[in-house]
């Protein structure tokens, strides 16, 4: 690393939880039995993680046989309650089995369409795939490539898999059949579970025709199990096609769960691969499951009432853990919505929260500025009263959105944990707790039993300066390796500090111990020798009343080596001149300093996103400056890409 980062940002405001949540949060009742009197002495009680950890379990997790240690680690592989016999499906559904309680509520994307199915019909469910699948030969340690919509069908398929202890790797809806097949080739999967099609934005996408481009080069894959959606025509393969509804229809509805080691694969997640091949990384089933539930437990305070809505989809990490396992081992009732948040009108999200009383909801700050653009008209028409806490997750939230996201959808009640996190932790690591004061655009500390840090280019600790993101310690949900690439893992995670995990990210912390990430060490410009976090220069464009969202980037300059082009997105209703063009540069100037100053503002309608919501400002750089972009069709809108040339 270079120079490190410049701190421009100075955000002041303070939170504080409300007293009666704090005095009633599950943290604190469980502080309360183990005497422990302040945050900040949980904080320092966290740092025997052997200790905290083994705790964490007893909260969460019933081991079948008992773990003979609570860690082991070598070369920086870890196995976390080692020897413990355990399958996550035991503590997600079979502990459940019998309850009427609703473990999901679905939406479909049409109107009218919802579903309540109780954790005794979802254990039924669950088990009649994994008595089909196991007469297709399925067996423990297969891997299954999961490509589907978010439709019950979709948790069903991961469960029935950890049921079976096959390892399931689920690829989301969006990606292209290339992105498909590139996974399902890559861990060499033996069965695929996908659908005909599915709705978005009231047109139907032919998942199953993405399928079948997939599977033409797929010498592994024996069988495909298709899901009746929207019962349009799709073509067919007799030798391995098989419906959904018709091998479930005649299995059993008992099937016993596969007893594992806790240090067993549960699940194959690959990154997105927009920079180059995705990396399959490792989580396994007993500290996977002690991490996700811990942290929902405390973080979000899930109680028996609650209705959560984690608005994310199953095909990423935030739903593999917070929508699929740790809500069902806490076995509490979850949203689920198939469709666009703005369809058919941008006032859907607030109709479920409304119809369904949603307690608590966590999302991406990418949506909740995208509703900034749509305006506050589409929220004073709902009461949004039944919300209680609100989370944000994918990115950096910048100062402005959060005091919006509280004051409007939160109505000033409601807390707001900022999650910092990543597919390779598991779980978040860095958020606040509901008895954390909260600072607007800080994800605050790490979690009890998870000790981070900032280093500078010399490797050692700073404060109130930027610097490279880092993991001290192992921690139960962490990645257990790259799927077929040890050598990958040790250099992308463990080679920069010795025994340190490398996030990727750039961070610095405040002189009250609170983290502010700044963004991808990738994205990082650097003016006239100084580095400068990206995330500064947008927040501070997003904190002028007329911008919704935007992205900063560098572009090469002979005198100081990167000079500043930023993208923007204004509010409905804000129209583009000379005169906004040269108030937003002065903006930032005055908000964060000269050196910050754009030399280039640009307006556009939209830009380019993954499909979890972040800004892919690599590929807007290689887009403005005439190079290759890569592949941008795991990009969730990427006819932005072009429109990039036609900015104004």
């Amino acid at each position: 690393m270079e120079k490190d980062l410049l701190v421009l940002l100075n955000e002041k405001r303070v939170f504080n939880p409300p007293k009666k949540l704090a005095e009633n949060s599950n943290v604190m009742k469980w502080m309360k039995k183990k005497k422990i009197k302040s945050y900040e002495e949980l904080l320092e009680k966290g740092k025997n993680i052997e200790w905290f950890w083994g705790e964490a379990a007893k909260e969460i997790v019933k081991w079948k046989k008992p773990y003979k240690k609570v860690l082991e680690w070598k070369d920086h592989y870890a196995k976390w309650f080692v020897d413990a016999k355990y399958n996550i499906v035991f503590d997600a559904l079979d502990k459940h089995k019998n309850k009427k309680k609703i473990a999901f509520i679905w939406e479909g994307e049409p109107k009218g369409e919802i579903k309540k199915i109780s954790y005794k019909e979802l254990n039924v469910q669950v088990n009649k795939l994994a008595n089909a699948m196991k007469k297709l030969g399925i067996k423990k340690g297969d891997r299954i490539g999961i490509y589907l919509p978010m439709i019950p069908e979709l948790p069903t398929a991961m469960l029935a898999c950890a049921k079976l202890g096959a390892i399931h790797s689920v690829v989301f809806s969006g990606f292209s059949a290339l992105a498909f097949r590139e996974r399902i080739n890559d861990e060499e999967a033996k069965l695929v579970i996908t659908c005909d099609s599915f709705y978005r934005k009231g047109k139907t996408i032919p998942l199953k025709k993405f399928t079948d481009e997939a599977l033409m080069e797929a010498p592994t894959v024996k069988n495909a199990i298709i899901v009746k959606r929207t019962g349009e025509e799709i073509p067919w393969n007799p030798k391995r096609d098989l419906w959904y509804h018709e091998i479930t229809k005649k299995a059993l509805s008992n099937c016993k769960t596969e007893l594992m080691d806790s240090n067993d694969p549960l699940f194959i997640l690959y990154t997105s691969g927009t920079t180059g091949k995705p990396k399959g990384i490792i989580h396994a089933h007993g500290g996977y499951a002690v991490g996700t539930g811990i942290t929902l437990k405390w973080v979000f305070d899930l109680k028996d009432k609650d209705v959560w809505w984690c608005a994310a989809d199953a095909g990423w990490i935030t739903g593999h853990s917070y929508i699929v396992y740790a809500p069902l081992i806490l076995g509490v009732t979850s949203v689920i919505y198939e469709g666009s948040p703005d369809f058919p009108k941008p006032d859907r999200w607030w109709e479920i929260i409304d119809r369904h009383k949603v307690s608590v909801l966590y999302t991406s700050p990418t949506a909740i500025r995208m509703f900034m653009h749509f305006g506050e008209e589409w929220i004073e028409k709902h009461s949004l009263k039944s919300l209680r806490l609100l989370g944000s997750v994918g990115e950096p939230i910048n100062p402005e959105a959060w005091i919006w996201y509280y004051e409007m959808i939160g109505k000033g009640k409601c807390p707001i944990m900022d999650t910092w996190w990543q597919t390779e932790t598991g779980n978040h690591c860095i958020t606040p707790l509901p008895i954390t004061p909260l600072k607007p655009g800080s994800a605050t500390k790490p979690f009890p039993g998870i000790q981070a840090d900032v280093f500078d280019s010399k490797g050692k600790p700073i404060v109130n300066a930027g610097g490279e993101l880092v993991l001290l310690h192992p921690w139960p949900a962490m990645l257990r390796g790259i799927y077929k690439n040890p050598e990958k893992y040790q250099k992308t995670y463990w080679e920069t500090y010795p025994e340190t995990y490398l996030a990727g990210d750039v961070a610095r912390i405040d002189q009250d111990g609170y983290f502010w990430i700044q963004g991808r060490d990738s994205d990082v410009l650097k003016v006239a020798g100084h580095r400068i976090g990206n995330s500064e220069i947008e927040s501070a464009l997003v904190s002028h009343p007329l911008v919704a969202e935007a992205a900063a980037i560098g572009k090469p300059d002979e005198i100081k080596g990167e000079k500043i082009a930023v993208y923007v997105i204004l509010k409905k209703g804000a129209e583009i001149s000379e005169e906004l063009r040269k108030e937003l540069a002065e903006h930032v100037t005055k908000e964060i300093g000269k050196l910050a100053k754009p030399s280039e503002v640009w307006f556009v309608s939209d830009l380019p996103k993954t499909r979890s919501g972040k800004i892919m400002r690599r590929v807007i750089k290689a887009k403005v400056l005439g190079k290759d972009t890569g592949n941008i069709s795991t990009l969730s809108n990427p006819e932005a890409v072009e429109e990039l040339l036609q900015a104004k």
